[in-house]
């Protein structure tokens, strides 16, 4: 237990150390247009299919979760092979549309780990949630690790102890956790996700169950790819609906609904608190954010900026 405490004050030290070297003001001479080109894009993408922002913000989520905010998750193969990724992972064309543009107007001055990072962020505003400044200066890595992202990234079975571990283990509080859990205020599931959490939990509200079974049959391998809506009231509006189903048993994963017992949980004042407070919510998840973007950046000479986000240079 000590051990693995000093790991997370080493991994802490040396991510904000690295934050530090981070700006918002990055490419405010090397490319002045970048922000708004990632932003205009972005926009563009959304609303062309309101689903993408929230694909968007789930791989940088996957992207930082995994050796840090270092575009690794866009490396063809490996990572994109993990368990949690494969066939789930979208929005690549998106941000190799992004990254294309940019090398037109500033050649390889641009990371794919800012990109994704303020796409991200974008695809929250474009949903009409919260903005917030993004620290720039990431380069992308030059490998990926589908081992990692296999044994980092919290799946929609854990419960609440190991999902503030997993969190906990990357520098989060039990409110950033809340906080980012929210995210799935927008975007979709799939059936084999949350098959157990429909048929055999008892925290579920009967409805919105029934609701949900004919399109996820209770057989293994009938329609497990087959998608639910993460948020049943506003399933395309970045808002803190998703804290209201909590408490009335409409959390869609088992690591939703773990969040809210309604008897006094670890969590339940957190959630009661998003769900009563817009404002709380927007601030915290904002915050939250940037934690996520400044978790490990390479910076410097570290990494390099990729050509084509799919592949090294």
């Amino acid at each position: 237990m000590a051990h693995s405490s000093l790991s997370t004050v080493l991994l802490l030290c040396l991510a904000m150390a690295a934050s530090a070297q981070l700006s918002p003001t990055f490419y405010q001479t090397s490319c002045p247009n970048a922000l708004s080109t990632i932003k205009a894009a972005v926009t563009a993408a959304v609303n062309k299919e309101n689903r993408m922002g929230a694909s968007l913000l789930r791989l940088h989520f996957h992207d930082c979760f995994v050796q840090g905010c270092d575009a690794s998750v866009l490396l063809s193969g490996m990572e994109q092979n993990a368990f949690p990724n494969v066939m789930s992972l979208r929005g690549f064309e998106v941000i190799d549309n992004i990254k294309a543009k940019l090398e037109t107007m500033c050649k390889q001055t641009v990371s794919c780990a800012d990109i994704l990072t303020v796409a991200a962020r974008d695809s929250v505003v474009a949903l009409g949630g919260p903005s917030w400044t993004v620290p720039l200066g990431r380069r992308d890595s030059t490998n990926a690790n589908e081992a990692a992202a296999n044994s980092d990234l919290p799946p929609p079975f854990f419960d609440l102890v190991n999902l503030t571990q997993s969190f906990g283990d990357k520098g989060f509080t039990v409110t950033d956790m809340v906080a980012l859990s929210g995210a799935h205020t927008i975007g979709q599931a799939q059936c084999q996700n949350f098959r157990d959490r429909l048929y055999n939990e008892t925290n579920i509200n009967s409805g919105f169950a029934t609701s949900l079974k004919a399109n996820c049959p209770q057989p293994t391998g009938s329609g497990d790819r087959n998608l639910a809506n993460l948020d049943v009231s506003t399933p395309y509006s970045f808002d803190n609906a998703y804290y209201s189903n909590l408490k009335s048993q409409k959390g869609l994963l088992h690591s939703d609904q773990v969040l809210f017992t309604g008897t006094g949980g670890g969590t339940d004042n957190t959630v009661n608190n998003f769900a009563s407070n817009p404002a709380a919510f927007s601030s915290a998840f904002a915050s939250a954010m940037v934690k996520m973007g400044n978790l490990s950046p390479l910076t410097g000479s570290q990494g390099q900026v990729r050509l084509s986000c799919s592949k090294v240079n």
